[in-house]
């Protein structure tokens, strides 16, 4: 029987277990990348283990998300991992040399190859037909250390194309159409190949925008083949030596097909609070607008700002609307410098901001009070952008731009007559912002400032747990509701004292005195409980408070993973009604739990206020019920290590 890609690179990479649905596998990583925002933890971690250089054939840390320097605490990372980088054998891409998934694959992306990233939007990559996931930094710094990532093996979805986009129609609007349908959670425990004849129409940028968006489907990762679409944008950043063609055999099968006739889309956007709520940029056209971004991982290719210069050239932004625009790497940014289409944006009134993640994570450019806010991003989940109550839609850099220009949502196809941008050969290279590894570690001294503390440790599980329910909340509760983003926040992710004072902020500010108060207890979550960000600070810092385990009806899988690695239980109740059954404040507990777990046994919780017993399971695979068992992660790979 034939293969589909995802089992071609899987097997081409396993080093235990079989490649069957529901069954855990390891897989060996070829690359590795992580972020500011997460990779000082991931090399606090890493430094821990004793290693004395990495063992993947490339690992790379960006600096892109904690850019504004208001404080001496970002720049005190930034040293920190530009020297750690030296020390360790790792890349380093400075601040100013461009947003992580966008470097990454103009630089370093290789077809066939395995990326573990510190970040939920690694799939990216799978543009170039690569399979790259999002994890947590300790699981990134395992793969570092030499060691294999572990997944349940997921089904694979070929989702079939088919069909030509059509004027002022995007890859953005492929992706939206895809969230319309499956929603946040309907790529669990999942993988997207794409595949079909309308595969061959799609660039590899916007290949990328696809698999970018992917995450916010809640999948593993989404891919593409690798074929002449690929082997041209690798031969235009001067890589096209790594080039291999890749793609799934006639006879493949899958778990399931999704077919799209891209010729049938029209221009979609995402509603707020969330990537799913999409509709017809047809159907709201006309609402007022306050503010327009251009930009994050999703949307910030040379195509996709040259196509915004062309549409502003001659026009002006909207007198009540600011326009911001933020290049996806210093590659765009020196190339639209020099061929003109920077100052065509700026002629036209737009705000061009640094080469960042920048508004994305809510590090700068909130909206006004009530504003509204559209932008061409992947996220828009309540709050995100700084401004509690601002209103967020998604869309294409194409209906942004028509947007800022009318100062309401408008419809791109009544903009007039398509844009086309010539293709080009030859980007301009210079990668003289990626600092390499030191040739004499041993000199190199890790710099660490004021704000960069010891890693908190966890004790073993104890053989019964106790405690209040120190918070119950809804469905899709998100990784910035559990540990919030932003220009405040961010600055003290090496500072897990002092950021877990932040912890569930926006939705009860009590939180933190009451975990403290208590000491420590259990959170009770609806369905898709610690979707979307892979910020390992939503588990970590929780853990610091003393949060034991979290019953929910469903996780999201990289929360649900760095649960589990740093030490905190993740349950599930067997029947969903039982939900019902706990409320803040009931004191529970889950007797002789750690044998259970061990032995197979059923899992109960005792709700002593109520005087009822819930049954709960779980979905832990041996290799994590030992983990959980002596708390954490770390302290699994020190023990194995011995």
């Amino acid at each position: 029987m034939g293969k589909n890609l995802v089992q071609k690179i899987l097997d081409s990479h396993l080093v235990s277990g079989k490649r069957k649905g529901g069954e855990e596998i390891a897989i060996s990583i070829d690359q590795t990348l992580t972020q500011d925002a997460t990779g000082t933890m991931a090399y606090l971690q890493f430094e821990a283990m004793g290693i004395p250089k990495v063992k993947t054939k490339l690992s790379v840390s960006y600096v892109d998300h904690n850019m504004l320097q208001t404080g001496f605490e970002n720049f005190d990372d930034h040293l920190f991992l530009q020297s750690i980088a030296k020390k360790y054998g790792v890349y380093f891409s400075k601040p100013g040399n461009g947003i992580c998934h966008q470097v990454h694959l103009e630089r370093f992306g290789v077809p066939g190859e395995t990326l573990l990233g510190s970040d939920s939007h690694t799939p990216t990559c799978g543009g170039l037909g690569m399979i790259a996931i999002g994890a947590g930094g300790l699981d990134v710094a395992i793969a570092m250390a030499g060691g294999s990532f572990y997944i349940t093996m997921p089904k694979v979805v070929l989702v079939k194309l088919s069909g030509t986009l059509q004027p002022w129609v995007t890859a953005k609007d492929v992706i939206l159409e895809l969230l319309r349908r499956l929603t946040v959670k309907g790529g669990v425990g999942k993988i997207f190949e794409y595949g079909g004849e309308g595969v061959k129409t799609l660039s590899v940028t916007e290949r990328a925008t696809i698999t970018n968006m992917g995450a916010e489907l809640g999948a593993l990762t989404s891919l593409f083949p690798s074929d002449a679409q690929t082997k041209k944008y690798l031969k235009m950043q001067g890589r096209e030596a790594v080039w291999k063609p890749l793609k799934a055999d006639a006879s493949a099968k899958y778990d399931d097909v999704i077919e799209i006739d891209l010729s049938t889309l029209e221009p979609l956007i995402a509603r707020p609070h969330s990537p799913d709520n999409v509709c017809k940029v047809s159907e709201i056209k006309g609402t007022k607008v306050q503010q327009v971004c251009i930009g994050s991982c999703t949307n910030s290719s040379y195509h996709d700002l040259m196509v915004a210069a062309a549409m502003l050239k001659g026009r002006k932004v909207h007198s009540d609307v600011s326009l911001t625009i933020s290049p996806g790497s210093k590659q765009v940014l020196e190339m639209i410098a020099k061929n003109g289409a920077l100052a065509d944006m700026i002629a036209a009134g737009a705000r061009v901001i640094e080469v960042a993640c920048g508004p994305c994570i809510g590090m700068g450019q909130a909206p006004p009070s009530g504003g509204v806010s559209v932008r061409s991003f992947n996220r828009n989940f309540e709050g995100r952008s700084g401004t509690a109550d601002a209103q967020v839609f998604l869309v294409s850099p194409e209906t942004a731009i028509v947007t800022a220009i009318n100062g309401v949502i408008s419809d791109p196809r009544e903009f007039g007559e398509p844009i086309i941008i010539k293709d080009i050969k030859r980007v301009t290279i210079d990668d003289s912002m990626v600092i390499p590894p030191s040739e004499r570690p041993e000199e190199v001294t890790i710099i660490r400032g004021p704000n960069i503390k010891p890693l908190p440790k966890k004790e073993p599980m104890p053989d019964t747990l106790t405690g209040d329910v120190l918070l119950k909340v809804g469905d899709n509760i998100t990784t910035d509701h559990i540990m919030p983003a932003g220009a405040k926040v961010l600055p003290l992710r090496s500072n897990i004292p002092a950021i877990s004072e932040f912890v569930f902020e926006k939705v009860d500010k009590e939180f933190v005195s009451r975990a403290k108060e208590k000491g420590g207890g259990f959170l009770i979550g609806g369905v898709n409980y610690g979707q979307g960000s892979s910020r390992e600070h939503a588990a970590l810092a929780p853990m610091y408070l003393g949060v034991k385990a979290v019953i929910a009806k469903s996780f999201a899988r990289i929360h649900r993973a760095n649960l589990v690695n740093f030490g905190i239980l993740p349950l599930t109740f067997e029947d969903e009604s039982d939900y019902n059954l706990c409320d803040q404040g009931d004191s529970i507990e889950l007797p002789d739990i750690k044998n259970r777990l061990t032995s197979g046994g059923k899992v109960i919780i005792n709700n002593l206020t109520k005087n009822k017993e819930i049954k709960v399971k779980h979905t832990l695979t041996p290799r994590e019920i030992d983990i959980l068992c002596v708390g954490g992660l770390l302290n699994y790979q020190a023990q194995s290590s011995k």
